[in-house]
């Protein structure tokens, strides 16, 4: 098996070291875009108010210029274990309110709060395993490329005729994890609502929207 690649245990190490790394924004995100920390001010003091308030023990709260390469207006935190921070664009900053921004995290620590993102972590890594492995079998198995005329097995041959074969198995993944992910924003919908920020986050949506 896998006569062409990397074993595919080893790529998946590897795939699953990098998506942990990339929760560390302080460590990927200044490569491609500015942060800095936000301002002392009454939208600092009412993130700050809610975090404690909703239990989310926050290291820190940036700004990014994300409106240097889109006019989208977004916010999120990152970090695992204790180091945590919340990072808002600056088209949130200047076009929401602070009451509609506060909703909008009250939202996203609701993500967290509800242990969304480490769920949805392990089964992307779960579905990635099954990929590879899937994967490898195609790529060194001779069958597979004659099926498209080819007699030897090839990385390229093997690659395309498990593209296809993939494909109806991707589609229904795909709806599954469409589902998951809607029960998820309606769950941190419902935790901004608990806190009584039902009013501020539709207000938020519609912008966002």
């Amino acid at each position: 098996l896998f006569k062409f690649m990397i074993p595919q245990y080893l790529l998946g190490i590897f795939v699953a070291v990098w998506r942990f790394f990339m929760f560390y924004s302080s460590l990927i995100v200044p490569l491609f875009n500015k942060q800095t920390p936000l301002e002392d001010g009454e939208l600092k003091e009412k993130i700050s108010a809610f975090a404690e308030k909703a239990g989310f023990k926050l290291d820190n709260i940036y700004v990014i210029d994300g409106s240097k390469r889109s006019s989208r207006a977004n916010a999120y935190f990152t970090g695992l274990g204790k180091k945590k921070r919340i990072v808002l664009f600056d088209t949130l900053v200047n076009d929401f309110t602070p009451d509609e921004i506060s909703a909008v995290l009250a939202h996203e620590i609701g993500h967290f709060k509800k242990k969304h993102i480490r769920k949805s972590l392990v089964l992307s890594l779960i579905n990635t395993g099954i990929i590879l492995y899937l994967f490898g079998l195609f790529v060194g198995e001779d069958i597979f490329s004659q099926a498209i005329g080819v007699e030897e097995a090839k990385f390229h041959t093997g690659a395309l005729v498990f593209a296809v074969l993939y494909t109806p198995v991707s589609t229904l993944t795909g709806m599954l994890m469409n589902k998951l992910s809607r029960n998820n924003e309606r769950e941190a919908d419902d935790f901004a609502a608990y806190y009584g920020e039902s009013e501020n986050l539709i207000s938020a949506l519609k912008k966002l929207a």
